[in-house]
């Protein structure tokens, strides 16, 4: 069953609607969970969650991409979870390293003004992104879209982790040039 069907099936207020999504998506949506949160049963719950926003949402909301819509919102609901789930436990792991690796180009720590501009950001940010051969952007999205492991994209990409870890070390350091010189204070 195509996009398209499934959202109408939301729309129709379908029972079915869950069961094609889940056919045809689910193993995408454990997938994201599981690689950010490490535990199956977190992950399976956090699905869960992710399918009863999804529920909600549609409609109004009517996705033009039904994967990258459901994408986020697991990824979200991923990092909330592991944000609940490590509070107290700030240890080493996947997570603390891919955003470790980003923290020198997006602190985390803005100001009013900065939040104003975060559009503007997140733009200029495509943009670099757009600019990377298919298989680059693709490589820094599993990384720290979906926080696949070096040993795992390796894997995806037929490239051995040393490869693949100067390649996303090159990306980072292209994209904070690219900010930089779009008057970005990093």
């Amino acid at each position: 069953m195509n996009d398209k069907d499934i959202v109408r099936l939301f729309f129709d207020r379908n029972p079915d609607a869950l069961a094609e999504f889940s056919k045809k998506y689910g193993s995408y949506c454990n997938t994201i969970a599981k690689n950010i949160l490490g535990n199956s049963e977190d992950a399976a719950e956090c699905v869960n969650d992710a399918y009863h926003k999804l529920w909600n949402s549609i409609p109004p909301e009517r996705p033009e991409n039904l994967a990258a819509y459901i994408g986020k919102i697991v990824r979200n609901l991923s990092f909330d979870t592991y944000k609940h789930l490590t509070a107290e436990k700030r240890g080493g792991g996947t997570i603390n390293l891919v955003l470790d690796e980003l923290s020198e180009i997006v602190s985390g720590k803005e100001s009013v003004e900065q939040e104003v501009d975060r559009k503007e950001l997140i733009s200029d940010i495509n943009s670099f992104l757009a600019s990377l051969s298919k298989e680059k952007r693709s490589i820094f999205v599993y990384r720290y879209m979906y926080a696949y492991s070096v040993k795992e994209i390796a894997k995806l990409f037929g490239k051995s982790e040393g490869n693949i870890s100067v390649l996303l070390n090159r990306i980072r350091k292209g994209l904070k040039e690219y900010l930089t010189e779009r008057g970005y204070d990093l």
